[in-house]
């Protein structure tokens, strides 16, 4: 047995991020494995023997009815079960991009629901565990405000008030690509995007620069609040668009040659798999 917390990577047809995944849960002290969505339905493999799961992104089943959808009705209906007990259970769950798309269509992010919505229970902070098998769509990632794809370099700032496991202590900003035609993150109305506010389920804003406000094209998609990554109550389940994977050592940063350094995505993953490791 590896000393290692053994670390799931969610592959399904057209999803293309899975070794850049796959190398930065390593880099992070983790022993990660590709594992096809097919072989969970079929039990060649079981969710509850990895302590993480890794959703990465792509075009997963073309993204046919919308980027992520068909991947969200098959996580919810083929492993809904598995997955609930695995959030339950306090485990990691990071979503990159498809993966996060796919998270909040199956509505396991950012995991506030009411009563009436199809919900298992209520929690004591007064949000309600989401039934995967029922989806109240109070969230979703919509076209961008550009009505193009968007393939470009972002900042990242961590919201210090957040529960998320992932984004918890890290001292600087993120500096990432995105590459996205549906990544807009989007409330159905005000309250529920103040409810997600005040929870502190933004746990990654867009930002300019330094910090500069996040105006095109450093918000690439017109998310509201500039919100590029949101967490559930717990904090173990992350979802966001950009991709941190794509940032794990100096030489990765765009302006490396020129002597810029730092801002790296391998923080993120550190903290997942080091959170993982103490299950």
């Amino acid at each position: 047995m590896s000393a290692k917390p053994p670390i799931l990577i969610l592959h399904a047809t057209g999803t293309n991020r899975d070794r850049e995944a796959t190398w930065a849960v390593e880099l992070a002290g983790g022993a990660a494995e590709i594992v096809h969505v097919n072989q969970l339905f079929a039990g060649e493999r079981r969710l509850a023997d990895y302590r993480m799961l890794v959703l990465p992104g792509g075009f997963s089943y073309g993204d046919d009815l919308g980027a992520g959808k068909l991947w969200a009705v098959a996580l919810r209906y083929r492993l809904g079960d598995d997955l609930a007990a695995f959030i339950a259970s306090g485990r990691p769950v990071l979503g990159i991009c498809n993966g996060f798309q796919a998270l909040v269509k199956a509505g396991l992010l950012p995991g506030v629901r009411r009563q009436g919505s199809g919900v298992r229970g209520q929690a004591a902070d007064g949000f309600l565990t989401p039934d995967p098998c029922s989806l109240a769509p109070a969230f979703t990632l919509t076209r961008n405000d550009s009505a193009r794809f968007e393939c470009r370099w972002v900042y990242l700032e961590p919201n210090p008030a957040s529960p998320c496991i992932f984004t918890r202590g890290l001292p600087e900003l993120i500096y990432c690509p995105v590459a996205h035609g549906e990544g807009k993150f989007a409330a159905r109305d005000a309250k529920a995007l103040a409810d997600l506010e005040a929870a502190g389920l933004a746990a990654l804003r867009y930002t300019g620069p330094a910090g500069a406000p996040a105006a095109y094209p450093w918000n690439p998609n017109g998310s509201q609040n500039d919100i590029a990554g949101v967490c559930n109550p717990q904090g173990n389940v992350l979802g966001l668009m950009p991709h941190p994977e794509d940032h794990l050592i100096p030489a990765h940063h765009p302006r490396y040659h020129r002597g810029e350094r730092g801002m790296l995505g391998l923080p993120l993953f550190r903290n997942g798999v080091q959170y993982a490791g103490g299950l």
